[in-house]
This record gives structure tokens, sequence and C-alpha cells, in this order.
């Protein structure tokens, strides 16, 4: 099962059903809190995370997943227009498995994804 979390509409409907085609479950929601309750609810297999969003930014929800013995494990995807290098490295020294720059490709997202579970990477 995978875990969106996207406050546009639109993008987190098109991750849902390139990954839904895939043949991914898929809990799509708009901000961060509600990420936060799922991903300790229904325990996904991997989450991705907008950056910027509103109840909790993708990188405090990061954090959150981090810090929580139930979800400290699960792969983070990070998903952003924020493409500076002080960005990613934020990113990843927050424990994000990967991180895709906006504008993505939804079948590099779903390869990225794949990899991400093929390795079991953390």
């Amino acid at each position: 099962m995978v875990l969106i979390a996207e406050d546009d509409r639109d993008i987190r409907e098109l991750v849902t059903r390139k990954l839904q085609t895939a043949g991914f479950r898929v809990i799509a929601v708009g901000d961060g809190l509600a990420a936060l309750r799922e991903a300790r609810d229904n325990k996904p297999d991997i989450a991705v995370l907008d950056v910027m969003m509103p109840g909790l930014s993708g990188l405090q929800l990061t954090t959150a997943l981090r810090e929580d013995p139930v979800t400290e494990a699960l792969p983070i995807i990070l998903l952003t227009a924020r493409s500076q290098e002080f960005d990613v490295e934020a990113g990843f020294s927050l424990g994000a498995t990967d991180y895709i720059v906006k504008p993505f490709s939804p079948r590099q997202l779903v390869e990225r994804i794949h990899a991400a579970l093929a390795t079991g990477i953390e």
C-alpha cells in the first residue's frame, strides 16, 4: 500500500490513478496531519510526500515518521518543486529514502517506488 500526501488535488489524483494502474493500493490525503494519522493507522509499505502542504510539511512529517517506532523504517519519497541542493540535502538528512522534483514523470515515480520497495532502502 502506498500513502500519498499531496495538497494539490490534480497531482494527488494523477498519482493515485497511475499507482492504481500499476497495481498498488493507495491511500491519498491532502495534508500532513491526515498523512501522519494514516501512516500510523494503516502502516503503508511506502509514503510519497509533498514537501509543502498544510498541517505538517513533508519535512516535518518525515521527522515525525522517523521518530515513531511504528513508522521509523517506512520508505519515504519526497515529491516537491523545491530543487535547490540544500532542499534535497535537508530531505535526505531528515531520513527521506528518495527525492523527486516536480514536474515529474508519473512513470518515473512508479519506477522509483518499485526500486525503494525492492531494495528495502530506508
